[in-house]
């Protein structure tokens, strides 16, 4: 007869050979920002590399010439692609279970229910703390550039190797509210004021048909908002909706709230990605991929791990911006 750990194990490994794909849903089922990538085909698996190397559009080509008649033309080289390089980060999820909860459930019933119980956990738990990795700012240890690293408040830093300092073309947008902590006192005047202030942000970033098409607003940002909006809402689109996630448009932009927004900070964040350039950049062989059991020598359990390995990436920062309240 089996041993209840090896019919744990079975249970797990085998009866759901689409795990890893689970977790990824699960993901982008609890993340807006990760489920428009995902929608727009921007979780990108590749099968190796030192680092995940991009490559960059940063300068417009020098051969363009008017000329007339028999004018020489300009066909000198144009250096107009470079590439930026992120390292390669990783995380793991495992499906553990101790040999007495192993025993106490060696029923075939009983073992389905732990297995299912376990395996909601690590899809819960995998979905909670991407949430927050995506728009932290990357200084834990081994923890992926998010947001908070890849779009600063300051338009500048040294992001996938380049210093913007030095290369100015990387630097992302910004802009600081007018007013002080006008998120903390929601009226009508304030609202006003915001969306004079999102207007001309806007237009720093739009350049004809290439604009950001998504919004993320910290919780107060949203609500002062959506009271300006009142009059006036237009909803997120279908597929947003569809998946349980509440929001509103402006302009062409879909506009949704996450906590997680204003990581390590009091200040109030509204992101404005141009997701064409934002992607999530996974390893082939580690997208929450399942290894075998693992048997600790000094413990009486079964381990089930599961790896990622990857990073959120920009190939283009010009593209990106924040608008905040520092206050």
């Amino acid at each position: 007869m089996a041993s209840p750990s090896s019919v744990f194990t079975e249970m797990v490994t085998t009866t759901d050979r689409s795990w890893g794909s689970e977790i990824t849903d699960n993901v982008s089922n609890h993340n807006a920002l990760v489920r428009k990538l995902k929608d727009r085909g921007n979780i990108k698996t590749i099968s190796g590399g030192y680092e995940i190397a991009e490559v960059l559009d940063f300068a417009e080509n020098g051969t363009y010439q008017r000329y007339s008649g028999y004018e020489g033309l300009n066909t000198s080289a144009s250096e107009v692609l470079s590439g930026v390089k992120y390292p390669w980060q990783q995380l793991a999820l495992h499906v553990t279970a101790s040999g007495k909860e192993l025993r106490m459930n060696s029923g075939k019933e009983q073992m389905k229910n732990l297995v299912k119980a376990r395996k909601a956990n690590a899809k819960r738990t995998a979905a909670n703390n991407f949430s927050v990795d995506v728009y932290s700012d990357g200084s834990l240890q081994n923890q992926i550039n998010g947001l908070a690293n890849l779009i600063q408040t300051n338009g500048q830093g040294t992001v996938g190797g380049v210093n913007s300092t030095t290369w100015t073309f990387w630097r992302n947008k910004f802009k600081e509210m007018t007013g002080t902590n006008l998120a903390a006192s929601p009226s009508a005047a304030n609202a006003v004021s915001m969306k004079a202030d999102m207007n001309a942000f806007w237009l720093s970033l739009n350049r004809g048909a290439d604009k950001p098409d998504l919004i993320v607003m910290s919780h107060d940002f949203y609500a002062l908002f959506e009271l300006g909006e009142q009059q006036l809402q237009r909803y997120a689109d279908a597929d947003l909706a569809k998946a349980g996630f509440m929001g509103l448009k402006y302009k062409s932009a879909d506009v949704i709230f996450d906590d997680n927004t204003n990581f390590g900070t009091t200040a109030e964040k509204a992101y404005f990605l141009n997701t064409d350039y934002l992607h999530i950049v996974q390893h082939r062989e580690a997208q929450w991929t399942m290894d075998s059991e693992k048997v600790p020598v000094n413990q009486d359990a079964v381990v089930i791990p599961m790896y990622w390995m990857g990073n959120l990436v920009t190939t283009r920062r010009a593209a990106q911006g924040v608008f905040f309240d520092a206050a």
